[in-house]
């Protein structure tokens, strides 16, 4: 099942199947615009003739194309969330938290090579482009730390929460230079992004 943005993210939620096929088939439309064209020369008309809808559509939904930015950053937030617990499920309660990282770090890369529009809003801290905000991340530490505690067997308290939200400011920060300095991802810079992690992780979870 595809996900659909939390309702804050839109104006209208959808509550038929076929209105939330519609936004789907938007937002899909605004992620492959997005790697074609950029954000500045993306627009609300350019994404209801990708996507098949009349333009009324689009505004059924969102105001403007910043937040249906914000939409597809909140919809690349729950299917990665989808795609670490499923490869968690699979390595099982007894794989510890090394591979919990693991899976947390390959799943956020696998998504930055082969997401449609990610590199440009990923969990929503790039736009305007370049643009580096706190919130999403503690949005995306919060949503990790509620979801590896139990995982851990740990308590999602204050203080794993800053832990995580620790690692997340700082994975992204490198996987940023990462990228920066090759654009498939430079493996050497990955390869210290994951040792760093460790050493930083181990501290506490050891």
């Amino acid at each position: 099942m595809k996900s659909v943005p939390h309702a804050t993210s839109l104006r209208r939620a959808p509550v038929q199947r076929r209105s939330a096929e519609r936004l789907t088939r938007i937002l899909d439309a605004c992620a492959e615009l997005l790697d074609e064209v950029g954000y500045d020369a993306l627009s609300t008309r350019a994404v209801a003739l990708r996507a098949g809808v009349p333009i009324g559509s689009v505004y059924r939904f969102f105001g403007n194309k910043r937040q249906m930015a914000d939409a597809l950053a909140q919809r690349n937030l729950e299917r990665y969330t989808e795609r670490v617990t499923e490869r968690l499920r699979k390595a099982g309660g007894g794989a510890g938290w090394r591979a919990a990282m693991d899976a947390v770090l390959d799943e956020y890369l696998a998504m930055k090579r082969t997401a449609p529009g990610f590199s440009l809003v990923d969990f929503g801290n790039q736009i305007p482009v370049g643009a580096r905000h706190a919130e999403p991340n503690t949005r995306v530490a919060d949503r990790l730390t509620d979801l590896l505690s139990g995982y851990l067997g740990r308590t999602p308290d204050d203080d794993l929460r800053r832990v995580f939200l620790v690692a997340v400011e700082s994975a992204d920060t490198l996987v940023q230079l990462a990228f920066r300095t090759d654009p498939h991802g430079d493996e050497a810079i990955i390869g210290e992004t994951r040792e760093l992690l460790r050493a930083y992780l181990g501290r506490v979870l050891d």
